[in-house]
């Protein structure tokens, strides 16, 4: 694989203007998250434009990111409250949450923009929020807690020095987890490595969700067309999706990096997640993009795929979208 891959350590890079993130770091004890409730003030948000504009850059939204939710009413206003001041947009993309998941988030954070899912899974979430996004950096993460978005300005910094896709990972010397059994840590070890021997990367952590991009790029990874209505998920709509990402932007030539990432317990409710069903569908992925790729050319990077779609103050993945 032809490939570039930025140093194994983007996270030491110097921090500058591009993430303002609060002076310490903080940790967890047991379940007990301690990141910071913090919001943009008025004169780092002047200075950050002043900057932005000085480097010829758009300085109205330049770091976006993008959270699916279901249920998640007890956690998405945790993780919004800790979201670093360097975030210009923030999207939840939802997946009709029953618990009032949305209300949660406009109460805690009113500029939050909602995307409504067509379909079901992550995957098509992920898809939605991505094309909705206006931001020059697109950052995905979860809504339940696990991930930090103390973070962020590590993979922020990984795109300012020239990345295109940024992964994190559990398994970097710097990273880890508080919630990988020794069965899913197995699990992921094996896929990992019959990803890097059939496809010729170097990834350390396969299925893990916090990765950023550049928008512009996003195209290239092919995700299912989030405005398509089904009745039955498309390929890349469930939580394959981490995987599908990976190797498609291994496939098309980007430019990679991956920084250490620290994988904290949810703070409420049961994931989602099915170790052995979920990593069945993880291996029939790799196997399906790996016969794909040897039958057919690198996708176009000068083909985008999807359009957005905006109503009203309210992105929704559907044609007849309504205000939530």
């Amino acid at each position: 694989m032809d490939r570039d891959v930025l140093g194994d350590d983007a996270s030491s890079l110097e921090p500058g203007r591009s993430c303002v993130l609060p002076p310490t770091r903080r940790g967890v004890s047991g379940d007990t998250h301690a990141w910071p409730i913090r919001y943009r003030p008025s004169w780092e948000r002047e200075i950050y434009m002043a900057d932005a504009s000085a480097a010829g850059q758009d300085a109205t939204v330049r770091i976006s990111a993008v959270i699916p939710t279901l249920n998640e009413a007890k956690n998405v206003g945790f993780v919004l409250q800790a979201m670093p001041a360097c975030v210009d947009e923030v999207i939840i993309v939802d997946g009709h949450s029953l618990d009032g998941t949305v209300d949660a988030a406009r109460a805690v954070r009113p500029d939050v923009r909602v995307v409504r899912q067509v379909r079901r899974g992550k995957g098509n979430a992920l898809a939605a929020g991505v094309l909705a996004a206006q931001g020059e950096y697109v950052v995905l993460l979860d809504a339940d807690g696990s991930m930090d978005p103390d973070e962020m300005h590590r993979f922020v910094e990984a795109l300012d020095q020239g990345a295109e896709y940024v992964k994190g990972s559990r398994f970097h010397r710097k990273g880890g987890s508080d919630d990988l059994t020794r069965t899913r840590s197995l699990g992921n070890a094996c896929l990992n490595g019959l990803t890097n021997v059939l496809f010729g990367t170097t990834f350390t952590d396969l299925c893990y969700g916090y990765n950023a991009l550049r928008r512009d790029r996003a195209h290239v990874l092919g995700l299912p067309d989030p405005h398509l209505p089904s009745r039955t998920s498309l390929w890349g709509d469930g939580f394959e999706v981490e995987t599908l990402i990976n190797i498609r932007a291994a496939k098309a030539g980007l430019v990679i990096a991956e920084v250490p990432s620290h994988e904290h317990r949810r703070l409420h409710g049961q994931s989602n997640l099915n170790t052995f069903r979920d990593g069945l569908r993880v291996l029939r992925t790799i196997l399906r993009e790996h016969r794909n790729w040897r039958t057919r050319s690198r996708v176009d990077l000068r083909e985008p795929r999807l359009e957005v779609r905006v109503s009203e103050g309210v992105t929704d993945s559907s044609a007849e979208a309504q205000v939530a």
